[in-house]
């Protein structure tokens, strides 16, 4: 950030006041190096191929002048991103500015009610913010036209790339006035994409503050060579170590159910983020994990690009990602707005050469840590497990199926794997787990402890 901006901070960059009032009551104070160079030129109406790391304020940079040249214009604006998550928080990020200049948005995206969806359009909204394959499908229905979209914005246009898109933006786009103002951001710029931009975009703006393929420069960096069979025993020594929120990447969905389970069974509150999931299980998710109601969010690459979540303490790619730039997309979920953060990568000795690729797309050496000691991983099972569910809220012995006779004559719950499962020999620890257990009832949290006592003492 240059020292006019220090001084100055959004002042200058030709933003209208309206907007800078919403500015100040969000306390953005300073533009990010994106927002300086972008802003300006694109209030200007060029065109803009803009090029920043996730985390660095594209949003803003391109929303603020698509919504100031709307209101002037008359017109209505796109937006087109490649994922759910993505459309809404680009919506989030918009909505204050949008309600500044009285300018009505909506979401198109797959997964919802399309009925819903078309009643909104009935409102005319201006802005519309969607993904590829719902806005054709409205295109196609004919509830919605864009040819009087003057102003276009595709973001995360690698991503795009990556998830087959292309051919969908291309169609989108022969959709779209000629007359019109297009910008691109991204956070890497292959070939092509540069492609693209030349065939839909006149004369544009090169915006750049950082150089493809690199990352965030705040973000510590590590690696730890482990087998397949000691990476759960050292995502335990991790999780243990740091105590903040963690977003841990898996390669499959299959896997990042058993590892979201795994990880339950070891006491962890934890979520998961992939395609296997509904929207609304998503969007539960990543609202719960924003909350703090998990700390550790398991996700696929779904999640690499589209969530802003402040304060993430650490990424852990339990599993390397399948192309080395989903590397740069992954860690930059931490150390975002400039603030500091930590990245872990687990790495099997069959991956040399794919961490030799990360580090050449980085143009840096990886630092590489020895194991912490890693210890036996011990599920969680604690009497609250056992004593909390419904049938036990009369009375554990006036159960029938739990009576001190058939618990001994049952071998799943003989008094030998009942005290080895769920209690320590140590009285006072059974004691205290039995008080702790949720078990409200202290007649009932009596009895039951009594009678444990006697069983033990028999032995």
């Amino acid at each position: 950030m240059d020292n006019r901006n220090e001084i100055n901070g959004f002042f200058g960059l030709g933003i209208a006041p309206a907007i800078m009032t919403e500015l100040e009551k969000l306390k953005f104070n300073f533009p990010t190096p994106i927002q300086s160079k972008a802003i300006p030129a694109a209030i200007g109406g060029y065109d803009i191929a803009g090029i920043a790391q996730t985390g660095t304020g594209k949003t803003i940079a391109f929303s603020i002048p698509m919504l100031q040249r709307m209101a002037v214009l008359n017109c209505k604006g796109l937006i087109l991103v490649p994922t759910r998550e993505l459309a809404f928080q680009v919506e989030q990020a918009v909505i204050p500015f949008a309600k500044a200049l009285n300018i009505k948005t909506v979401v198109l995206i797959g997964g919802e009610d399309i009925e819903k969806q078309i009643k909104y359009l009935s409102y005319d909204p201006a802005l519309i913010i969607a993904t590829p394959g719902r806005l054709i499908d409205h295109l196609e229905r004919n509830t919605l036209s864009i040819s009087d979209c003057k102003i276009a914005v595709l973001d995360e246009a690698d991503r795009m790339l990556d998830m087959g898109f292309i051919p969908q933006v291309e169609k989108i786009f022969s959709r779209l006035p000629k007359e019109r103002q297009t910008m691109l951001f991204s956070a890497t710029m292959p070939e092509e994409i540069m492609d693209l931009a030349s065939k839909y975009m006149k004369m544009p703006l090169r915006v750049e503050v950082a150089k493809t393929g690199t990352a965030p420069d705040k973000i510590e960096q590590e690696l730890f060579f482990v087998s397949e069979e000691s990476k759960m025993s050292l995502l335990n020594a991790l999780l243990e170590k740091y105590n903040g929120s963690v977003l841990l990447f898996i390669r499959t969905r299959h896997q990042a159910s058993k590892i979201t389970s795994s990880l339950k069974g070891l006491g962890y509150s934890v979520c998961e983020l992939h395609s296997d999931k509904s929207l609304g299980q998503r969007t539960e998710a990543l609202d719960g994990f924003k909350k703090g109601k998990y700390r550790i969010l398991v996700a696929t690459d779904i999640a690499s690009r589209g969530i802003d979540v402040e304060a993430i303490e650490l990424v852990i790619n339990y599993d390397l990602p399948d192309e080395e730039e989903n590397y740069i997309h992954r860690i930059g979920r931490t150390g975002r707005a400039g603030k500091g953060g930590k990245a872990v990568s687990f790495v099997s000795p069959d991956q040399i050469n794919d961490i030799s690729r990360i580090e050449k797309l980085l143009g840096i050496r990886l630092k590489s840590s020895p194991l912490p000691p890693l210890r036996p991983l011990r599920r969680t099972n604690s009497p609250s497990r056992l004593f909390s569910e419904k049938k036990f809220t009369k009375g554990f012995n006036k159960d029938a199926k739990f009576t001190k006779k058939s618990f001994n004559s049952n071998k799943r719950y003989t008094e030998e794997n009942f005290k080895k499962k769920y209690f320590t020999e140590d009285k006072k620890n059974i004691k205290e787990t039995i008080q702790n257990s949720g078990h409200t009832a202290k007649k009932e949290k009596i009895g039951i402890l009594s009678w444990i006592s006697r069983l033990i003492r028999k032995k």
